[in-house]
Order: structure tokens, then sequence, then C-alpha cells
């Protein structure tokens, strides 16, 4: 491939006369070509319609000083309706400086942010397909506040060992479909977080990383809201969590109309698990009275091997147990033949019904 640097200037420029055009627009980044980009912000609202046709490659700045005025972005779209980012392409963060600066894999070096790779912010009507996103500085593909979203196509990777380096986020976002994607990473394959909404994931395969999470809930006493998410048809490999739930204790507001269905599990660590006692700090986080409500979440045709000997934990809050938590043909085996034939389940302060065959059960 034939490597350009291609300044800011020349991507600003093509973008403002695109979004300025009262007609449908398309930028091209053309086949067999690297562009070396800093950070950069795609503003709108546009005139028209717009597209991103990514053929070729684009690739992070590594100086880190080149980030210092962009508050932890790379690329970043900006209150663009009607957008389409596409083409079969490469997004390529080039973040293993980021990644060897963090504190998560040198201690001595104090906790900072790194850059997420691309960022939509309040874009509604978007569409973003068949690309490579790969090797973020830290989360790969943010959606935020963003209205109408259809993802799909994606396949994301970066190294297991790669710190913070979510794969799909979504965060106080309505409507957003994500379809048929590849994502392996350090991190979260696709989290779930407040004010989201109408939520469907479909078709996605996950490994490596921490699997499929709803949360970090309630943190820091705020209020957090999650409703209407869809887990369907989905593979996970070699992750740390399948399907997770996890809030703080402090917080308030509710995550609920919850379904996963139709999930295989491979050597997966905690293959089932709600925590509404969350914390990721290393001193005990103190006990706290409140918590966010935890209601209607349906698991229904979920098989496959646990890599830990608890294949299903439901650790809820004394104050508000979880409610409404239902379970239909759950089949779950320890990964190692020589561990006993039935996997175990914890379970405290949980409302559960059963339908069908559910393995392991709760003795509670």
């Amino acid at each position: 491939m034939e490597e350009t640097i291609l300044r800011c200037p020349a991507f600003k420029k093509a973008w403002k006369y695109a979004c300025s055009s009262s007609q449908q627009a398309t930028l091209v980044v053309p086949k067999k070509k690297v562009y070396h980009l800093k950070p950069i912000d795609f503003s709108g609202p546009c005139k028209s319609a717009i597209s991103l046709n990514i053929q070729g490659t684009i690739k992070a700045t590594v100086n880190h000083s080149d980030y210092e005025r962009y508050e932890g972005r790379w690329l970043y779209f900006d209150k663009v309706q009607n957008l389409r980012v596409e083409g079969g392409g490469i997004i390529n963060g080039n973040g293993r400086t980021w990644w060897e600066n963090s504190c998560k894999i040198n201690k001595a070096l104090p906790c900072k942010e790194a850059p997420t790779a691309v960022t939509f912010n309040e874009c509604n009507n978007l569409i973003v397909a068949s690309l490579l996103i790969k090797n973020a500085q830290q989360m790969h593909l943010s959606f935020r506040k963003c209205v109408n979203v259809k993802a799909f196509n994606l396949l994301v990777k970066a190294p297991g060992h790669s710190p913070n380096t979510d794969g799909i986020h979504v965060t106080e976002t309505q409507n957003i479909n994500i379809n048929n994607c590849v994502i392996g990473t350090g991190d979260d394959c696709i989290s779930i977080v407040s004010g989201s909404k109408n939520v469907r994931a479909t078709g996605i395969t996950c490994g490596p990383g921490h699997g499929i999470s709803i949360g970090s809930l309630g943190a820091r006493k705020s209020a957090a809201y999650v409703s209407n998410v869809l887990v369907n048809n989905t593979i996970l490999s070699g992750t740390t969590n399948g399907v997770r739930i996890k809030t703080w204790q402090g917080g308030s507001g509710y995550a609920r109309n919850i379904r996963f269905q139709n999930i295989v599990m491979y050597n997966v660590s905690n293959p089932i698990i709600i925590d509404q006692n969350y914390c990721d700090q290393q001193k005990p986080c103190p006990k706290q009275v409140s918590a966010v409500r935890v209601s209607n979440v349906f698991y229904k045709n979920i098989r496959g091997t646990s890599a830990s000997r608890v294949a299903m934990k439901f650790d809820c809050s004394k104050s508000f147990p979880c409610r409404g938590i239902f379970l239909q043909d759950v089949a779950l085996r320890p990964q190692e033949e020589e561990q006993e034939d039935i996997a175990k389940a914890s379970c405290a302060n949980v409302r559960l019904s059963y339908r069908g065959n559910v393995s392991p059960p709760c003795s509670s």
C-alpha cells in the first residue's frame, strides 16, 4: 500500500465542501492507500445526506500531544444527520503506545483516559457498515446520544491484553441495531450504558474480550436507565464474561426489559451474571443501601461451556432484589472434563422463574 500523510486541513476542507452541498455528497478514501491522520471533528448539521466511503486505510497519529485539545477523541462525528460511513476499508487507531502507557499495563503510571477511535455524537439516522476497525487507542466505536442507528458487517479487533478497548459502546442512544459483527478486543465486545433503550444486537461473534455487558450503571450515586435490550443469535468464545449486567451500589434508576436468547458459549468465564455490587477498585467498596433496580430479564436457549465453576451468578442487592428473572432452556456445563458434570449457580437476593430445562439451577 502507498502511505500518504494527509493533513487534517485537507480532510476538513473536503468535509466542509460535502457538508455544505445541497445534494447528497460522498467523500471517498481511495483503495490501496494509507492516510495518517491527526484528531479531527466532522461537524454538522449538513445541508443534505452525506456518505464517507472508506476503501483504503485511515491510521491514527501516534504523537500523544496531538490529542491534547481533543478531550479523548480521534475521529469525531458531531450532530450529523443522515450519515453513512462504510466502504470495506480500515480504521486503525494505532493504539499500541497508548496501551503501553496505561496504568492497567504499568501500575507505576498514573491512570489517564486514552482517545476513543471513532465517536458518533448526536447523529440521527446513521449507518456504519462494512469496515475493519482495529487497535483503538481505547474504545473502538462509540455511539453517544444518537437516534436510529444501524451498525452491521463490522470487524472490530485488538489484542486481548489491550486495556479498555471496548468494541462497540452505546450510551444515551435509542433505536440502535447492531448486526452481523465480529468483535475481539481487550474489553467488552459490546457495552451498553445509561440512557440507552431499544438496543438490538444480533448475529454477534465475540472473543477475546469481556463479553457483552450492560453497565457500569449508577456509578458514584448517579441515576442510570437502560431498557428494551435484545441480544440474539450470538457466539461467545474464551471471554472473561458472557452476558453481564453490572451496577454499582449507591446508584438509582433501572435496568429492565432485557432479553438474552439463542446464545452459544465456548469456554466462557461467568457465562451468566448479574452483579448489583460491582466494584472496580482494589479496595472494597463501602456498602450502600440504594441500588439500580434490575427487573424483567429473560434468558432463553443459552448453552455451552463455562471456564469457571460458577456458571451462573446472581449477586443482587438486599435492599432492591433482582425481580422477574426468567430462565428457559439453559444448559451450561464445565469446560474441563475432570470437573463435576454439573456446573454451579450462585444466587442471592433474586426472584427467579424457570421454564423448560435449566442447568445449573439455583439452590435458593
